[in-house]
This record gives C-alpha cells, sequence and structure tokens, in this order.
C-alpha cells in the first residue's frame, strides 16, 4: 500500500460515511436507486454522474466506491471490486452500439462518446477483429455523435443515447452481441470499484442490498424513465430484464479478464486482475509484483497502471528508475540522436486577469509594469531568430481583456508575411479566454488563428490536471476539462501541440500521476500530443505560494516516470531551463531524447529567479558532451540537420 493509499485509508475512516459514486444512466438505476434512501437517512453520500467522472472521482480520492467502467478501473489500478454486481451483458446489450448509414467495415472514421473508456477500448478491439484495423478516432458529445453520422463516419453511442436512437440508422454493431460472438463469454462494462480497504463488509452489504431491492423494482423503474423520455415502457423494461445482466459470477469474471488480457496485448490498457474486496478480509494480503518487475515491464513497453506508476515515483531508487526510463528511450530512439529546436520564446503581454498564486510575471491591467509589445520590438526579436537560423516562435501571454481575436488575426498574419517563422502560439488557457471575450467556441477561435497562421498550440496552463490543485493554486484558472478539451479540438484538426506538467505546488505524487494519466488517455484518442516537458515550480521574489516537494533528484524521478507512463508519446524534453544544463544532461539518461529550445530570453521562469540561457553550439557541446549525436528539428520533430 503506497503512503497515498494509507493516508486515504486514514481519511476515510476518520470521515465516516462512505462516499459513494455511480453513473447516472438508466441501467445502473437498479444497483443504484435503494442507495438513495440510504444516503437520504445520513448512512452515505451519493453522487451520480458520467461515467468518466465517476472514474475521476475514484483516481482523485473523492469517492470511496464508484459503479465504473471496468478499462477506467484498470487504468486507475489496484482496486477490488464488489462481488455478484455488474453491468453487463450476454448478447444485445442495446445500449453501446456502433451506429453508421453504411456498413461498419467501411467506416473511416469514428466519433466516440468519451464519457465510458471501457466502451471505446471494446470498440477498438472488436473493430481490429472485424476489420484488421480501426477508424480515426474522433472525440465528442453523445449529440455530436449522432448528428455527425454520414457516410464513411459513424458513432460509438452509449448508456441512454444509444436506447434513444434505435431504428434510425441502418447499419449497427451491438457490442454485447459481437463480444459474445468474438468469445464465446458475457461481458462486464460496468462493476462496484473501490481502493484497496475503503469499503467495510458491512458497506458491501448495502451495496448488494440495493441491488436486490433495484432489481425487484425494474418494472418501476423502467416506467418511470418512459414517462420521462417517451421511449416504450414495453421496450425500457425489456431492456432491463433481458439485455443488462447485474450478475458477476464466474462466467462474467472470465468475460472480464479476457477483455483485461487482449486491450493490454494491444497496448490499449495495463495488464489487469479481477480482484474482490472480499479477497482482502480475513487473509495475508497478496504481495503486489515487486519494483523490479514493475520495471522490466515498462523498459520492454508495457503500460502500467496508475498505482504502478505511483509506486515506482514513491518507492523505486533512482538509479532503477533511471535505467528503465532510458530503455524506453533506446527502443523508441535507437539512433541515439537527441533534438533541439531555434526558436524564441516571447511573452507578448503580462498583462494577465487570473492571478495564478504561483506566478511572478503578470501585472493586472493598468499596473505602471505592464505592456504590450509592439510591433517595432517584436520585429527585432523575430529577425535575431531568422538571423540566427531559427524555425519558430512561440508566443504566450497573460489573458489580457482588451486584445480582441483580430488583434491576434493581424498579429499572426503579418508575423507570417514578413518571417515566415512557425507559429507555435497560445496555450489552451488564452484561446479559451478569447473565446469568452468573442462568444466563439473553441473551434471556432481555433480555426480563425489557424487560417491567419497559428501551427501548433503549446502546452502551458496544465499545471497539473486535478481540479482540486487548479483551485488552491489559480481558482480563475480554467478546469482540467478544459485545457483537455482544448488540445482534443485542436489535435482534431490537425493542429499538433506538446504536454507540460508543473508539479510542487500543493500537488501530490497521486495528483502527478493522474495527470500523465489524462495525457496518455488523450493522446490514446487523438496522436495529437508530439512531446512532454515537466519541471518544478519555481519559489522566488513575486510568487504567493510556498514551494511544496521539489529539487533535482525528484525532477529526475517524476521525468523518468513520465516516460515509462507515456508510451503513446514518442518525445521527452530535458527541462534544463528551470534545472540548469547540467542536470539538462543528466536528464537525457533519464529518458529524454530532446533537449528543448535555444534561449535567446524567457521571460515567465526568469521573473521568478531562474535565468539559465544557452546558445545552439553551447546546446550541441551538451548533447554531445552527454553521449549522443545532436540534430536541429522543428515543431514536429522532423530533423532540420544531419545528426552529428
Amino acid at each position: 500500500m503506497s503512503a497515498a493509499t494509507r493516508e486515504h485509508a486514514s481519511n476515510r475512516v476518520a470521515g465516516g460515511l462512505l462516499r459513494v459514486a455511480a453513473v447516472g444512466y438508466l441501467n445502473a438505476r437498479p444497483l443504484v436507486e435503494g442507495l438513495e434512501r440510504e444516503a437520504a437517512s445520513g448512512k452515505l453520500v451519493l453522487d451520480c454522474a458520467s461515467p468518466a467522472e465517476v472514474a475521476r472521482c475514484v483516481a482523485e480520492d473523492e469517492a470511496d466506491v464508484a459503479l465504473m467502467p471496468v478499462a477506467a478501473a484498470a487504468s486507475i489500478g489496484d482496486l477490488r471490486l464488489v462481488r455478484g454486481c455488474a453491468i453487463g451483458a450476454r448478447g444485445p446489450v442495446r445500449s453501446v452500439v456502433i451506429a453508421a448509414e453504411r456498413p461498419i467495415e467501411s467506416l473511416e472514421e469514428l466519433a466516440v462518446d468519451l464519457s465510458s473508456r471501457t466502451s471505446v477500448v471494446l470498440a477498438r478491439l472488436l473493430l481490429r477483429a472485424l476489420m484488421g484495423r480501426e477508424p480515426r478516432l474522433v472525440g465528442c458529445s453523445p449529440q455530436d455523435a449522432v448528428a455527425g453520422i454520414a457516410g464513411g463516419r459513424g458513432a460509438l453511442v452509449i448508456g441512454d443515447p444509444a436506447l434513444e436512437i434505435e431504428g434510425r440508422f441502418p447499419h449497427v454493431l451491438d457490442l454485447g452481441r459481437a463480444w459474445l460472438e468474438h468469445t464465446g463469454l458475457p461481458f462486464v462494462f460496468a462493476a462496484w470499484c473501490g481502493r484497496v480497504g475503503a469499503v467495510s463488509a458491512d458497506e458491501e452489504r448495502i451495496l448488494t442490498a440495493a441491488k436486490a431491492e433495484g432489481l425487484a423494482r425494474r418494472d418501476a423503474i423502467a416506467d418511470a424513465y418512459s414517462a420521462r423520455s417517451g421511449l416504450p415502457a414495453a421496450s425500457l423494461r425489456s431492456y432491463l430484464h433481458d439485455a443488462i445482466r447485474y450478475e458477476f459470477g464466474d462466467e462474467e469474471r472470465r468475460g472480464l479478464e479476457r477483455f483485461y488480457d487482449e486491450a493490454a496485448r494491444a497496448g490499449l490498457l495495463p495488464p489487469a486482475r479481477v480482484r474482490f474486496m472480499d479477497d482482502d478480509r480475513g487473509k495475508v494480503s497478496e504481495a503486489p509484483p515487486a519494483l523490479d518487475t514493475l520495471l522490466a515491464r515498462a523498459a520492454e513497453g508495457a503500460r502500467l497502471s496508475a498505482a504502478e506508476g505511483e509506486r515506482l515515483l514513491e518507492e523505486a531508487s533512482l538509479f532503477d528508475l533511471g535505467l528503465a526510463a532510458d530503455a524506453v528511450r533506446r527502443r523508441k530512439h535507437p539512433s541515439n540522436v537527441v533534438t533541439y529546436i531555434v526558436d524564441r520564446n516571447v511573452n507578448y503581454t503580462n498583462v494577465c486577469t487570473t492571478s495564478c498564486r504561483f506566478c511572478a510575471f503578470y501585472r493586472p491591467l493598468g499596473h505602471p509594469e505592464g505592456y504590450v509589445l509592439s510591433r517595432e520590438v517584436l520585429a527585432k526579436k523575430l529577425q535575431e531568430v531568422v538571423d540566427a537560423g531559427g524555425v519558430q516562435i512561440l508566443l504566450q501571454g497573460g489573458l489580457h481583456p482588451e486584445l480582441r481575436i483580430e488583434w491576434y488575426e493581424d498579429l499572426f498574419r503579418w508575423m507570417k508575411k514578413e518571417f515566415r517563422l512557425g507559429l507555435h502560439a497560445l496555450s489552451p488557457e488564452e484561446i479559451l479566454h478569447i473565446g469568452r471575450l468573442e462568444g466563439l467556441s473553441v473551434r471556432g477561435v481555433l480555426e480563425r488563428l489557424h487560417a491567419a497562421g497559428l501551427d501548433s498550440v503549446p502546452g502551458g496552463g496544465a499545471e497539473i490536471l486535478v481540479d482540486r490543485v487548479r483551485r488552491k493554486i489559480a481558482k480563475a484558472k480554467c478546469t482540467s476539462d478544459d485545457w483537455l478539451g482544448v488540445m482534443r479540438v485542436a489535435h482534431q484538426m490537425g493542429l499538433r501541440s506538446s504536454a507540460t506538467m508543473m508539479y510542487g505546488t500543493v500537488d501530490t505524487p497521486r495528483d502527478r500521476i493522474g495527470h500523465l494519466i489524462k495525457i496518455r488517455d488523450l493522446q490514446d484518442e487523438t496522436a495529437g500530443f508530439t512531446a512532454f516537458f515537466c519541471w518544478d515550480f519555481q519559489h522566488e521574489r513575486g510568487t504567493h505560494i510556498e514551494a511544496g516537494d521539489h529539487g533535482t533528484l525528484l525532477y529526475l524521478r517524476q521525468q523518468a516516470v513520465a516516460r515509462i507512463l507515456l508510451d503513446n508519446v514518442d518525445h521527452v524534453g530535458a527541462s534544463w531551463v528551470t534545472q540548469g544544463p547540467e542536470v539538462g544532461q543528466v536528464a537525457l539518461r533519464f529518458g529524454a531524447d530532446d533537449f528543448g529550445s535555444v534561449m535567446f530570453e524567457e521571460s515567465v521562469v526568469s521573473s521568478a529567479g531562474t535565468t539559465f540561457c544557452m546558445n545552439a553550439d553551447a546546446m550541441e557541446r551538451r548533447i554531445r558532451a552527454a553521449g549522443f549525436k545532436a540534430a536541429r528539428r522543428n515543431v514536429r520533430y522532423d530533423w532540420l540537420t544531419t545528426p552529428s
């Protein structure tokens, strides 16, 4: 049990009430309805939400037990299930389907409802078996997924929205039926899951008693839903009685273990086992895999769960982490080349409205030190990049309330016309800010900026993608889902982006691992992140929050674990700007294959007192001295020079 798990368990005992989260679909009502009375009587706390949100609650310790997708349980790792309770199917499930206007095997694109990772992974497995390939995935809302069905684009629709479209489309693949035909086994979509020791035997009996009560009320549940939705009551009764199976017996266990095995072999999930909550009671708990086993699996390319990543971060030796991360780097980049880019980080304004507690750079509107760079100043900076053989500008700033989208469009067109540099510009936070000012969607903002010259999106503003942390350090900033949503749209448009993490404020090891898993999950969907960079909070003059975990050794550990967990992100960059050139060299043996950017200037980190800079010649000397060949690159990591 990790330190974070021990702390959670003690907090759970002190807190008293069992915190329960459950999916809000009709098929969950027979398992959940009886719990509403328990919640009303003060015996537990119950929240209903989407499958993805329910899984997040368990991952971030906001729930003790959740009725959640089984794929999410595998990604979190080291969870236990309640015996005898599940949402599954043996044959047609009706509420997890791929719908299309033309034969499923001819689809080129698949819009996926992102609320259930289980259904997405199952769809990918079955489509590979059916088609020998899988269509391009596009994540979107259920409404947009259904509305976009046309030609070569189908949609994966789950839950209640799937029941609402029955009979509307000529070609439908029911994933419950397809799994039975593929394996001869039932499928488990969701189950009650919680961390080790999070649920007592008495609390587990409350969950199973609620199931017995709910199954007896299936007709009443169906009739009530029919009255609200307008769907035929008879069809809904049949759905709850015949399509959905609520048992979790030996056959269901075999079906789930088969799913876990196939998904792990396909690289879609970490290897997972089915273990029940009562397995640990009154017995000596089964020992987890040895750290050496986890490190060996990681070095060979196996996907690790969040729990396994947390163990490595907290318990593995620094030396062993470095060896495993270096093995991952060598497998992905056997040419022994470390890349770098000649660009310039230009902060066009320091005026900002978010007042982040960790930022020493920003100034409020009207402050005497606030600025917006003039075209003359920008021209000088950009020409210096051109003269140095640079290929790109990294353009970011504060959230200036008076700069409208036309200002950015004019600026981008001018920069492209006069200097012909790549434009890696505007973090998700800035894009959302522009959208709020203009009343535009994220796609609307990105389409206009892309037309004006935007080439790619930097990963700034991610900090830690856990909202509890974000509320403490930057309460006015966007949510984790908002940040990921901007990146999703950018990737769908063909724009590429980097992913980043700034840790070392109020975040915990579990928060940092959760951040990496969210990056990995989005990358599974879009493949749009080119690289990952991390650094610790620079606590110096002007910041308004105390430093948490930080230091060189933690940086190397964190980067190594990131390289190990982010198996689908090709590149990891060394953060020598915050750590110093010498540590940057060491980081090349802890999983990094990129040395980042030549630093003409940097305003945000340096405003807190960190002032490392390096030119291209010095950067190449550092790379070679560390035992690698050096090559310049562009934002997509294409080599621009011959490695030497």
